[in-house]
């Protein structure tokens, strides 16, 4: 089954998907599928992002994106399967990053999804004068797809009592609860970290001073897009 099969089944068949994981079936298959795919769609919405300044900032965004994804999955995996395994999972790390990036791969098909709203937008309004509204439903885009990869994963990893006496089954719930709002929070402060993404009005930048944080800027820029 190639790459482009497997992200197809998650599309359209993912309760069967869902089960070959929960079956540790070609598990090696699927992260390898899942991690090209991701990346692709990542990286062809992250340039059509950067392209609203430039096609350094495309070329910059396009690298970006992936890279934001993936290490926020990197970083918070470890806490997610250490917790379940602590509290009867039996379930293998690899099982767990196969879920993850699943949701992963979900966010990236939604957002090729909005491509074509993103590129209207960077064709017809002004870098200058409509940066502010620009960023703003970025963030938009970015938080409703993000729900929907959280949604996802949190329906796939519900954890189910085994019997009567799993007290366990609760406590796994409110920690994948607690490990979602975690993963949300890494996520948006990491992607302060690495911007720009977008580009404001100027001279390129690879990167900025790391100051304030990711909800400061955003309650800049409805200040901004209120005043302008």
């Amino acid at each position: 089954m190639n790459a482009v099969a497997i992200f197809i089944a998650l599309l359209k068949d993912r309760q069967t998907f869902l089960q070959e994981i929960h079956e540790g079936k070609r598990l090696s298959v699927k992260i390898s599928a899942l991690l090209i795919c991701s990346f692709c769609s990542f990286a062809t919405y992250g340039a059509i992002v950067g392209s609203f300044h430039s096609p350094l900032q495309a070329l910059s965004s396009g690298l970006k994106l992936p890279t934001l994804y993936l290490i926020t999955l990197l970083v918070c995996l470890p806490a997610l399967y250490v917790f379940n395994a602590l509290f009867g999972s039996r379930q293998t790390i690899a099982q767990h990053f196969t879920y993850v990036l699943s949701a992963a791969a979900v966010i990236a098909l939604l957002l090729v999804g909005f491509a074509p709203i993103t590129l209207f937008f960077v064709i017809t309004i002004s870098p200058v004068q409509d940066y502010s509204f620009y960023l703003l439903l970025n963030v938009v885009i970015f938080a409703m797809t993000g729900m929907f990869g959280v949604s996802f994963l949190y329906q796939a990893m519900r954890p189910v009592a085994q019997s009567e006496t799993d007290t366990n089954v609760q406590l796994r719930s409110t920690v994948l609860r607690f490990w979602l709002g975690l993963y949300g929070f890494v996520g948006s402060q990491l992607g302060w970290t690495l911007r720009p993404f977008f580009g404001s009005p100027g001279a390129f930048e690879l990167f900025r001073p790391r100051e304030g944080n990711f909800w400061t800027g955003v309650l800049d820029a409805i200040a901004n897009l209120m005043q302008g």
